[in-house]
């Protein structure tokens, strides 16, 4: 059997962590250089003077135009976090280099922080992710699937209708010889024809071609101009095995293995957005594993910031997973 260059990547060593992000002025350089790579530019008005200088350990910048101090974490999800940069980057080393991710609980024990430190971690790395994934679109070949998150609670429903069981939508694009390329997690309300839709209409390109199975719901993308292939088959084996079902099978059946053997207390109604779009993410992500760390942090830089009482208020998942 031919190895698997994705698995078998070099990646990002604990010890090549240690010596690019060892220190805290380290990930204060880096985390510069990341935001501003061509130097300073005012967030107010954009100019690119300014003076430096440090206020309680923290670099500052005050703009020579407009006079605004800024900090380097100003405006992005790094915002209002008491814990060092140095224990955010080798959370972000943790929460990327795994095989199956890491937990807020184990998080909290491998870098020495109480749980609900560990837990804001977790949940503003995944909301930045979520942020960065809500707009992604897909195009040429498309395989589609339907599936559900978690399962029925002591004393309470079971089926389709448990109070802690999630309706979602997974989507693959591939290549023309069935090389996967991209991926969609999207929370529903429902599968129907509606939801489908609106779901078309934010993440796939005008001219995707869709492959799906005969769920009904799906016939939606075909009205929207989608060429669209029903795959039929006599049982699940059967449809894994066929090609233009096969990989999104496969990344749906890692994806609920990953999140069973890594969560055992999620609130499926409640986050599905966020559990699924660190798992799309890290899917999108997975090929160049050396840089996925600075992937992560250029993704924590661009998100606006989120605080604790926020990131706990997201309602139970929307129609269009947006939330």
């Amino acid at each position: 059997m031919a190895m698997n260059r994705v698995q078998f990547q070099r990646g990002l060593s604990w010890r090549d962590v240690q010596s690019r992000y060892g220190n805290e002025a380290a990930c204060e350089a880096e985390l510069t250089q990341m935001r501003w790579p061509e130097g300073f530019v005012c967030p107010r008005c954009g100019e690119g003077a300014a003076s430096t200088f440090r206020h309680r350990g923290k670099p500052l910048w005050q703009c020579s135009a407009c006079r605004l101090q800024t900090s380097l974490v100003a405006g992005t999800m790094f915002a209002h976090s008491r814990l060092p940069l140095i224990v955010w980057f080798q959370a972000i080393w943790l929460l990327t280099q795994s095989k199956n991710n890491v937990a807020a609980l184990e998080l909290s024990r491998l870098l020495g922080v109480c749980y609900a430190s560990a837990w804001r971690l977790k949940h503003k790395l995944m909301q930045a992710m979520q942020s960065s994934e809500s707009t992604r679109q897909l195009g040429g070949l498309v395989q589609i699937d339907d599936a559900y998150l978690g399962g029925e609670r002591n004393g309470g429903k079971v089926g389709r209708g448990s109070e802690n069981k999630q309706a979602f939508l997974i989507a693959l694009e591939t290549t023309e010889d069935n090389r996967p390329i991209h991926a969609v997690l999207t929370p529903l309300a429902g599968f129907s024809k509606t939801a489908l839709a609106a779901w078309g209409e934010r993440h796939l390109v005008p001219d995707a071609e869709v492959f799906t199975d005969g769920l009904a719901a799906f016939n939606a993308l075909r009205d929207a101009g989608h060429p669209h292939t029903v795959l039929v088959a006599d049982s699940r084996r059967g449809a894994c095995n066929q090609a233009r079902s096969r990989w999104v099978n496969t990344v749906l059946g890692n994806v609920k293995r990953s999140l069973d053997g890594t969560y055992h207390a999620i609130r499926f109604t409640k986050y599905a957005h966020r559990y699924l779009a660190e798992a799309a993410w890290r899917l999108n992500h997975q090929f160049n594993l050396a840089a996925i760390l600075r992937h992560a942090v250029h993704t924590l830089i661009h998100a606006k910031h989120w605080s604790e009482k926020a990131l706990r208020a997201i309602p139970s998942c929307l129609a269009d997973g947006s939330r």
